[in-house]
């Protein structure tokens, strides 16, 4: 506050007290957060390790008493932590409150900053006012390197707790929500005091800080007021750069406004966004910049950048498969994609639609895409897509990518997997479910339900092959994999017939022209509609048809765009037996979930990819049916992990 100390004495020495022992609140969880990450790590190893020998049943079924007191302490918070509430009227929706467990998050942040405005401050005497002001000062300032350390993208909350930037977003906004109130509780009380003092005008002529000071406070107000769900998605990518340019300004306004024994809250911001900065820059030179590129080992090395493979599926997606990336990565990872043809200053992320792939099967180690069209970059690259494909130019652009971002679970420690998700969401659980099946090590895993739900059949037809792929694989691992779909576009069933139809051949170079398959490696599956499905396979869809179809479809191996090297074989023709279920309705995926974990004899894995509403839904599914059977409480029912995916801006 230039001139003007932050409270003086005694007072200044209980604010930077508070102040300190806000960072050591901060520190403290932190460790807490550390422990656990290193007890759910340990108890991984000892399933995996478990899993190795034949003789024990259920691996992931606690094997002492230590072990059965983490998994009851493990499931009181997630059944406390899962439950969400969701607002389903039409404009309304982005009013859903956040889970339970991010509202007791809140909570108890809540209730150290209002220890930390309150304390020893509300005392009626000359000072009343003036106290109360510079102690949420201290408070707000105060809050500052923790806001901006939740909105990088690598920081040393994610290294230390294992969550990764995009898990910890939503506190980045309630903690500035946070401080906008305890910034106008400061000024508020600094204007009521100098207007019942009649000395508002001098304070504001006299005084250049008390002008910066407001001029922060409008720059928070305008930041959280945009960040708000409406506002970010109206024109996300005009946000992302305002919000950028008001979070600089902020800063340094702020550090205009604040006294120089204050402004070491100013510099930790700075530091924070510089290392974050430094970082990604790094990474993005390292991963996208070859002095020395390898064009013959997959056709797509380049010095910078890398060749884009751009296809079309539908009117509504597009494909891309990123050449010679050099790095690893792990299923439910996503990258910051950067096309300079379709957005030259923009970096989108998209989630990584195939799972790292072993040396006999990859030689250039591609990354896929699945992008649908909605509007902004996603919609321009689908309309230049489409213009490429009509004029039968070269479908290949230049990429940028910088990544991989996400720190996802291991999900072979389950026995059970139950994989929900949306349309598009697929591209999240699909890997999965291929990482699974494809890992070389030993698994938990002895049951997968894969649940699809989409409105329109072109949305489907394009992961049916690795589908069935994925079929054949789970019967040679032993595994039992159970796949249905839910297509609830009027008509649109019809159309899944005739996308795998138009499926008609193989390759076993996609940089050749696709060669035609003989008849004899041709492989028939049966579609089921819900009227004709088994007893429990009704009651897991709210069925609307009254008319039983069954339907028959030739499915050839065509090549997979996400690798250089061909999908290895057709499947065979135990495959036949192996159904994928189609319905017309929306599934009721609590009875899903239902009858995954009543038949299960182990803890079952819950991932979910969707909207809101789907995603509140499992939820709370998984919440009270964890509730229900009193899950590690002595009834010996195993526990219910879910981890959630959702499409937000």
């Amino acid at each position: 506050m230039g001139g003007m100390d932050m409270g003086s004495g005694m007072l200044q020495t209980l604010n930077m007290a508070l102040a300190r022992a806000y960072w050591y609140i901060i520190a403290g969880v932190l460790a807490l957060l550390a422990i656990v990450r290193t007890l759910n790590y340990v108890q991984n190893w000892f399933r995996l390790r478990i899993s190795q020998t034949k003789s024990v049943q259920y691996p992931t079924k606690p094997t002492n008493i230590y072990m059965q007191i983490w998994a009851t302490m493990t499931a009181i918070g997630r059944e406390m932590s899962y439950p969400q509430l969701y607002v389903p009227y039409p404009g309304l929706s982005w009013m859903t409150p956040p889970p339970m467990g991010r509202i007791l998050v809140l909570l108890a942040y809540w209730a150290v900053i209002i220890y930390m405005i309150s304390a020893g401050a509300i005392i009626k005497d000359a000072y009343f006012w003036e106290r109360i002001a510079f102690r949420n000062a201290w408070v707000t300032v105060t809050q500052m390197p923790f806001l901006y350390l939740l909105a990088s993208k690598t920081n040393v909350i994610g290294f230390i707790t294992g969550m990764s930037y995009e898990r910890l977003n939503w506190l980045h906004r309630w903690v500035a929500r946070t401080m906008f109130v305890t910034a106008s509780v400061h000024g508020w009380h600094f204007w009521t005091e100098w207007t019942r003092a009649e000395i508002l005008e001098i304070e504001l002529e006299m005084m250049p800080m008390v002008k910066y000071g407001l001029g922060a406070w409008g720059i928070l107000l305008w930041m959280v007021v945009t960040s708000f769900k409406p506002f970010r998605s109206m024109a996300y990518e005009i946000f992302v750069v305002q919000h950028i340019i008001a979070a600089i300004l902020f800063i340094y306004i702020v550090w205009v406004h604040v006294p120089d024994y204050a402004r070491y809250n100013i510099w930790f911001t700075v530091a924070a966004i510089c290392s974050d900065r430094a970082f990604r820059l790094a990474l993005l030179a390292w991963q996208n910049i070859k002095f020395n590129p390898n064009n013959s080992r997959c056709k797509g090395g380049q010095r910078f950048g890398h060749q884009t493979q751009v296809t079309v599926v539908g009117d509504s997606m597009t494909i891309l498969t990123v050449k010679d990336v050099h790095f690893k990565w792990r299923a439910g990872q996503h990258l910051y994609l950067w096309l300079p043809r379709v957005g030259a200053f923009e970096a989108h992320p998209y989630t990584i639609a195939c799972p790292h792939q072993v040396p006999e099967t990859c030689i250039c180690n591609s990354v896929q895409l699945v992008i649908r069209s909605h509007s902004g970059f996603s919609k321009r690259l689908h309309t230049f897509a489409t213009k490429m494909a009509a004029s039968g130019k070269k479908q290949t652009l230049t990429a940028l990518v910088a990544g991989p971002y996400g720190r996802p679970p291991r999900w072979d420690i389950f026995e059970t997997l139950v994989l929900i998700s949306a349309s598009t969401g697929t591209s999240f659980t699909l890997p999965i479910l291929e990482s699974v099946l494809q890992t070389r090590s030993a698994t938990c895993t002895k049951k997968i339900d894969f649940i699809l739900t989409a409105r329109q059949g072109e949305e489907i037809g394009f992961y049916h092959e690795r589908l069935h792929e994925a079929i054949a694989l789970a019967a040679d691992r032993g595994i039992d994999l159970s796949v249905h779909i839910a297509v609830t576009g009027h008509g649109q069933l019809e159309l899944i017939e005739s996308s795998l139809s138009s499926a008609s051949a193989r390759t076993t170079n996609p940089e050749k022209k696709v060669q035609p398959v003989d008849n004899s490696n041709k492989m028939r599956f049966p579609i089921t509609t819900d009227c004709e499905a088994t007893g429990d396979q009704r009651r897991a869809f709210n069925s609307s048809d009254s008319t039983a179809v069954e339907k028959t479809s030739d499915f050839e191996a065509v090549t997979s765009s996400g690798c250089c090297a061909a999908r290895k074989s057709v499947l065979p023709a135990s495959a036949d037996d192996a159904h994928i279920h189609h319905y017309s309705s929306r599934p009721d995926v609590a009875e899903f979930i239902r009858r995954a974990v009543e038949a299960t004899g182990g803890e079952t894995g819950v991932i979910v990819c969707g909207g809101t509403s789907l995603v509140s839904r499992v939820r709370t599914s998984v919440a009270k049916l964890s509730d229900e059977r009193a899950v590690h409480k002595g009834t010996g029912a195993q526990g219910i992990h879910l981890h959630v995916e959702e499409y937000c801006f």
